[in-house]
């Protein structure tokens, strides 16, 4: 498991050789004088992502560039080879271009990214007791009664994300038919500093939120579980709890994928071969998360530290790649 302050210096010895071991026998490194470049978008699991794939592709003996994108102009920059690779993309949060280039053919996807992703209302794990039936979305129903503040009386309360983040929460709760309000968070600290606080005075909480998410290594957590996501759930007012409404069901579960320009896998076959078999572990990267956003530690050093004590989920990777 990964250890926040386990290292925060350069990768021992011996990782080094044995990494470099594999890329000696490589069959076709390909174009190792021209950079790779990675996208760099606006989170930090996708910060943590990219570097730990661009540093072991270093070492394989890979030129790595890290190139700030954002989020959308990134899917023009690698249908044109400006960019070479985007290693965290979340297939509902990609906009339009995204499958308008894929189809194309300007970009290609590499494959699974692995994290267990998640989106829905939370709730810390005290809950359970103060709500019986939980995590069964009709046990809201019920516990309204403990969910009630002075803003909602007399309907109850789930937190929100920030207003300018959309409506999802309040059109779940129009669509499903719960006697609820929806109340913005004022931002994303607002939301976890709830959290933390309901979790620690064991106050109710119901609350928007999405995973993975450094907050779950420090509270323990449970989502309700709404009726599952159905495309039809979208369309069709006859699916789901609610006769007269489309959209009763909960979110569905974003998939994370890695996608490349279209030319990568000819250019840099073992790298190519490397990044198919790429994942990253969800509750590894929340630690991470937490170690550079909540105790200040470089994103560098973080890298280096799982790099150094997880060689043997990486080395296989790299000997399937270049041997």
């Amino acid at each position: 498991m990964f250890k926040p302050k386990a290292l925060k210096t350069t990768l021992a010895i011996g990782t080094m050789a044995l990494a470099l071991a594999g890329a000696g026998n490589a069959a076709d490194l390909g174009a190792t004088d021209a950079p790779i470049k990675l996208a760099i978008n606006e989170w930090t699991g996708q910060h943590i992502s990219t570097h730990i794939a661009g540093e072991i592709l270093r070492k394989m003996g890979y030129d790595i560039e890290y190139v700030t994108a954002g989020n959308y102009p990134q899917f023009s920059a690698l249908g044109e080879g400006e960019l070479s690779a985007t290693l965290e993309v979340w297939t509902n949060n990609s906009g339009e271009i995204y499958p308008k280039m894929k189809e194309s053919g300007a970009i290609v996807d590499i494959g699974p990214l692995g994290l267990a992703t998640r989106e829905g209302w939370m709730y810390p794990k005290h809950m359970e007791e103060v709500c019986p039936g939980l995590p069964d979305w009709e046990a809201l129903v019920k516990c309204k009664d403990q969910l009630v503040t002075a803003d909602t009386f007399p309907q109850g309360r789930i937190l929100s994300y920030p207003a300018d983040w959309g409506t999802r929460s309040a059109d779940i709760i129009k669509s499903i038919g719960l006697d609820y309000k929806a109340v913005p968070a004022g931002s994303e600290g607002a939301l976890i500093a709830e959290l933390k606080s309901a979790d620690a005075r064991k106050t109710p909480l119901v609350m928007m939120f999405w995973a993975p998410h450094w907050v779950f290594s420090e509270v323990e957590a449970g989502w309700v579980e709404l009726p599952a996501y159905d495309p039809a759930c979208d369309t069709d007012p006859a699916w789901g709890p609610n006769p007269n409404e489309t959209g009763d069901c909960g979110v569905e579960a974003p998939e994370t994928i890695k996608v490349a320009w279209s030319g990568f896998e000819e250019k840099w076959p073992a790298a190519w071969a490397f990044l198919e078999n790429y994942t990253m572990d969800t509750a590894q990267q929340e630690l991470m998360m937490k170690a550079i956003d909540q105790d200040g530690e470089p994103i560098e050093e973080v890298v280096a530290a799982w790099i150094d004590e997880n060689a043997e989920t990486w080395q296989p990777w790299v000997d399937a790649a270049t041997k």
